[in-house]
């Protein structure tokens, strides 16, 4: 009983136009306008037809409406099993056991995120308030489950799932989404047994990590180019120039970068670096790591007006 959003035995008034609607996501397919769900007086009991003051249980029939109703959202859910709270702070109910239980709010990230994740995770402010790198949606009020990358920043996780089959560096900073050092390996070995063309052994590489956030030289690649500070091939070309001589092998610079700091035109960051990165098929698995989730919304957030 209920409507294709949620399982309740009532459905709500809208106080915009009056009508009848299973829910605020009923009213708005169907309307040219949307729902204030906080504007919300009155429900109507499916069991009994009466229109009534929205509240837990039927003036009329006595039947509770929900195993859980929120007044200030004025939302039901019947749901066997389900376990839903209500935040102040986001202004809305999100699914879980509550605050202090699973799940807690920060106020920086202005998120509530599980409870494991309280001390562990990395700020960034206002951090849910933006849409999902890869579909789109925004984050915030979204009802699907959102999970943390290692860098900090948010993506859904049936979108991640997708995501990491084709690439193994964030959306939004293009850090590393693992610990990827296996494969840069791999490509060591493949890189040792390929050379370049002739035409191409006197150009330098000047490269940006994108782990490290640093910049360094590298021996021109057609495709992979490693960094001189952390041995990353997570990195991005800057430009390129021509020597008068070969230019050192990786090996070469990276050893003048360790004994040298101040001799790369390298500039360091004062962001943490993220975990360096097994293999792209082995990076960071939201299911395995309990520090990830932030709480689905069950309802959208207050409208400002």
């Amino acid at each position: 009983m209920g409507c294709p959003h949620y399982q309740r035995k009532c459905k709500l008034q809208a106080a915009c136009c009056g009508g009848i609607f299973g829910c605020r996501f009923c009213h708005d397919e169907q309307s040219d306008h949307a729902i204030v769900r906080t504007d919300t007086k009155t429900m109507y009991c499916m069991l009994c037809q009466r229109l009534q003051p929205a509240g837990a249980t039927c003036v009329g029939c006595d039947e509770t409406m929900a195993r859980y109703y929120c007044d200030k959202c004025k939302l039901w859910d019947d749901v066997p099993g389900k376990a839903v709270y209500h935040c102040d702070d986001c202004g809305m109910c999100r699914q879980g056991q509550g605050l202090g239980k699973d799940f807690f709010h920060c106020a920086t990230c202005h998120i509530c995120m599980s409870i494991s994740m309280q001390h562990k995770h990395r700020c960034i402010e206002r951090n849910l308030e933006s849409d999902c790198p890869i579909c789109g949606e925004y984050m915030f009020t979204s009802t699907a489950t959102v999970i943390f990358m290692p860098c900090g920043h948010c993506i859904h996780k049936h979108c991640y799932a997708d995501y990491i089959q084709t690439s193994y560096q964030c959306p939004t900073c293009m850090k590393s989404l693992g610990d990827m050092s296996h494969y840069f390996a791999r490509l060591d070995r493949a890189l040792e047994r390929q050379s370049m063309p002739d035409e191409y052994a006197h150009v330098l590489s000047h490269v940006f990590c994108n782990d490290c956030e640093r910049r360094c030289a590298a021996p021109y690649h057609f495709f992979y180019h490693k960094c001189a500070h952390c041995a990353s091939y997570n990195t991005t070309v800057l430009r390129t120039e021509k020597t008068e001589s070969p230019p050192p092998s990786c090996a070469t610079i990276m050893e003048h970068a360790a004994s040298d700091p101040s001799s790369s035109d390298a500039s360091s960051s004062s962001s943490p670096s993220p975990p360096r990165p097994t293999s792209p098929e082995a990076a960071f698995d939201p299911d395995n790591d309990p520090h990830v989730l932030a709480s689905p919304s069950l309802e959208a957030s207050i409208p400002s007006e």
